[in-house]
């Protein structure tokens, strides 16, 4: 059963009185208008405070603003849930009160905010804060913020994750043929969901193609197929996700891609590597177009593919589009590899930096497939490595929390604020198409 709480009182705010925004309020039409002070170092707004707070409850907290003459209404726009009573002159609550986010969709003049947020022990109180910053002119009415109890909290349980791969000197065995390495990776993803339990499990690059001689042209499989029922029928009976590597055939076109096997054996949705290796790039292979992340039974996944891996956008654009894992079937990465002419040497420990890094900066988990085995690991969005192959073991498992809790150290979300401190408006380089971005490599 839901409740609306009600709010004890509305106050104006400010971090200091020569930042201080002009305030005026409608109490009867529960409208509340913050009003740029003639500064760009302006700051401030109107807080509300609502008490009967319960711990572990889950709350819908949202509000409206209308806006007007703001160049870049999401700089200038931010709410904030206080989990405490804070003070009208506090900006920085220390260590003592955890806080939230709450993050506005902008449409035609008009600032949605809405966060579904977890009260943490030991509080009775909210403090919901809305603020205009970073502006001299313009103005924002917002309405009350409706707080709405939705109840206790049921934590999702962890998902158990596995990397089969097989051992570094069974990844150096020859294939004969694609249904043999169907067997060998069918095999091992058996393995991960009958004796481990999986319920995530990640297989590395073109697996179905391994070590088979011949162009790719000529190991390439249709999706769906006999190739990949085997391990539809293995996900069905288990009720577990499983992403395949394969060249896959499209008509004429043939793409390195990643195939994710949803738990009732139905697929979930395909990745084309997008970034292709330098030689893969001239070998009639097509690129993919898009980071699609794909709503599972273990929740949200996305994939990237080997030199996906050496272009930041890639693991970004997962992040952005809302994903919890991260699959990563791979050969390698030339920044972990020997510098200079030669045989290339696995550097791990270049390799671990760059897959932590990942996960940090998109906050997700890390499920990372060598082909090789050793490497292969799991690691969650804080950067803790769960589980690594030193290369002597068929598979590596780990319990990932979803509901994981992970906060600063200040008391914010790890998530939210990775996200909510962005300024996509000041990036255009960062993906731009003008030759003049590419002057690097000109010069």
């Amino acid at each position: 059963m839901t409740s609306t709480m009600t709010m004890i009182r509305a106050e104006p705010w400010a971090p200091h009185a020569a930042a201080a925004t002009e305030s005026a309020s409608d109490p009867q039409n529960r409208r509340y208008t913050t009003t740029a002070n003639g500064t760009l170092s302006c700051c401030g707004g109107w807080q509300f405070v609502y008490g009967g707070v319960a711990s572990g409850h889950r709350y819908r907290i949202s509000w409206e603003g209308v806006w007007r003459d703001l160049a870049e209404p999401l700089d200038a726009l931010v709410g904030h849930v206080y989990w405490g009573d804070i003070a009208t002159d506090c900006y920085a609550p220390g260590t003592a009160t955890v806080w939230d986010y709450v993050c506005a969709e902008i449409d035609e003049g008009v600032a949605r905010f809405s966060a579904q947020l977890i009260a943490p022990e030991g509080v009775s109180v909210v403090t919901v804060r809305n603020s205009l910053r970073w502006t001299a002119g313009g103005s924002v009415v917002m309405s009350e913020p409706t707080v709405l109890d939705l109840g206790a909290h049921q934590q999702r349980a962890p998902v158990r994750v596995a990397v089969a791969t097989g051992t570094e000197a069974s990844c150096r065995e020859p294939r004969a043929d694609v249904q043999q390495c169907v067997d060998h990776y069918l095999g091992l993803a058996q393995q991960a969901c009958q004796q481990e339990g999986a319920e995530l499990v990640a297989l590395p690059e073109i697996c179905l193609q391994w070590r088979v001689p011949g162009h790719p042209y000529d190991g390439a499989v249709e999706v769906p197929g006999p190739e990949t029922d085997g391990f539809a029928d293995l996900a069905r009976a288990h009720d577990a996700v499983i992403v395949v590597g394969l060249h896959e055939r499209c008509g004429h076109a043939v793409y390195n891609s990643a195939v994710v096997i949803d738990a009732d054996g139905s697929i979930a949705g395909i990745y084309h590597k997008v970034h292709l290796a330098s030689t893969e790039a001239l070998n009639g292979i097509l690129p993919g177009d898009g980071f699609p992340v794909m709503e599972t039974g273990v929740g949200r996944v996305g994939s990237t593919i080997c030199m996906d891996s050496s272009a930041a956008e890639s693991a970004r654009m997962i992040g952005l589009n809302g994903a919890e894992f991260l699959v990563l079937p791979i050969m390698g990465d030339h920044r972990a590899s020997t510098w200079h002419l030669g045989p290339p040497e696995f550097d791990e420990e270049r390799w671990r930096c760059i897959q932590r890094t990942r996960a940090m900066d998109n906050q997700l988990c890390m499920v990372v497939a060598r082909n090789m085995g050793r490497g292969s690991c799991i690691i969650d969005r804080s950067g803790e490595v769960l589980a690594y192959n030193d290369g002597n073991q068929e598979l590596v498992v780990a319990d990932v929390a979803l509901d994981d809790g992970f906060r600063k150290w200040n008391g914010g979300c790890f998530r939210q604020v990775n996200w909510r401190q962005r300024r996509p408006h000041l990036y255009g380089a960062y993906a731009s198409d003008d030759p003049a971005a590419t002057r690097i490599l000109r010069a």
